[in-house]
């Protein structure tokens, strides 16, 4: 069979790839005869109200002189880990204001940082295609710095993402320009399964988020800039359990609802969307109308603990609160007293949902308390 030849029949089969795609797509469409604000408005619910004094900037964190690019708290609530362009992590008492640690990277290029669930490693990793684990216990070399006490090193491109697996410091997981997702075992610093790269149900670009199920640490979720997000089984790293389309914009971040049925998506285009990952269906997409030509980035997502509300960062600067069940933004932090100058570049909530920290290109971290009447929703 000749080159010319090959080429035809590969065009053909992209074809017909793409038609019944289209096909599905289409059927999918059918079937979502409604979404969740549609049915919760048929229901008569009523939407969740916020005074100026329900969410309030309570403290902020200074001591970055890069922009701000991760956070995470610890599972205990008090302390968070940040990451910045200025080449360091910074360990807060979130209580306090004080710095514990302030941890100098080998390599400045950081993107993502993530605290241990006994809270006493933080891992982050960057532009050096490493995942570095850092134990906050270990004495301090001779310049004061923290010494590296593992490094993760197996990707080809760089470490956009890691979390984790909950309840032990021996797993982690990370995401990767590389187009994979990695599970290792950080006691031997080897790769334990390799998700995506050369199987075809693998992401077909760079994989720029990872959220874990934490009703089922076996099952984690990517977001990626070809557009999808895949749910994958750690048990199985040959094949993704499901795709998820609908975005049409790189998916800068993902996270899984508090009942581990179901995920929220940030995306370039800038929606946040809602899927169900037993059914495959979108439940929902949060959209919020601009008057400019400009669509701001969603850029981090977290949900509340009940899963009412979905806190979402932007690259204008907004962070809207939005009523997942009525589709409707409640408060926009980027318009109150105290709100951030810059991008929102990440966000998370506090592990008992009394607080959210948002980080952002201003250098700055600021935590935001629930006031009034509310402690938790």
């Amino acid at each position: 069979m000749s080159v010319a030849e090959l080429k035809e029949k590969h065009a053909a089969a992209t074809e017909t790839v793409n038609n019944l795609r289209e096909r599905l797509k289409q059927r999918r469409q059918q079937l979502l005869d409604t979404d969740v604000a549609t049915y919760a408005r048929s229901q008569g619910k009523s939407p969740v109200t916020f005074g100026p004094t329900d969410l309030v900037c309570c403290r902020t964190l200074q001591g970055h002189t890069g922009k701000v690019y991760s956070l995470d708290w610890t599972p205990e609530r008090n302390r968070i880990v940040s990451a910045s362009q200025d080449g360091r992590l910074i360990v807060w008492n979130a209580l306090t204001s004080q710095k514990t640690h302030a941890i100098k990277l080998p390599c400045a290029w950081v993107m993502t940082c993530a605290f241990s669930p006994t809270g006493q490693s933080v891992a982050c990793g960057g532009l050096d295609s490493m995942c570095s684990i850092f134990n906050l216990n270990s004495p301090t070399d001779r310049d004061g710095n923290l010494p590296v006490s593992k490094t993760l090193s197996g990707h080809k491109g760089y470490v956009s993402c890691c979390q984790y697996v909950p309840d032990e410091d021996i797993h982690i997981i990370t995401s990767s320009g590389d187009q994979t997702c990695v599970l290792w075992d950080i006691t031997t610093g080897l790769r334990t399964s390799v998700f995506g790269g050369e199987f075809q149900s693998g992401h077909t670009a760079d994989v720029l988020s990872v959220s874990i199920n934490g009703s089922n640490s076996r099952m984690f979720v990517s977001g990626s800039c070809d557009a999808t997000a895949r749910l994958w089984d750690t048990r199985v790293a040959s094949r993704a359990v499901r795709t998820f389309h609908g975005h049409e914009g790189d998916v800068n971040t993902v996270k899984f609802f508090p009942d581990g049925n179901r995920f929220g998506t940030g995306s370039d285009d800038g929606t946040c969307r809602l899927f169900d990952i037993r059914t495959g269906h979108q439940l929902q997409v949060y959209y919020q109308q601009h008057g400019d030509n400009e669509v701001p980035h969603v850029t981090s997502i977290a949900f509340s603990i009940s899963g009412r509300l979905l806190f979402a960062g932007y690259s204008n600067g907004d962070c809207y609160v939005w009523d997942t069940l009525l589709e409707r933004v409640v408060l926009n932090l980027g318009s109150v007293q105290n709100s951030h100058e810059e991008r929102i570049s990440c966000l998370g909530l506090s592990a008992n949902g009394s607080a959210l920290c948002t980080g952002s290109w201003d250098t700055n971290l600021k935590i935001w308390a629930f006031g009034g009447h509310r402690k938790v929703i």
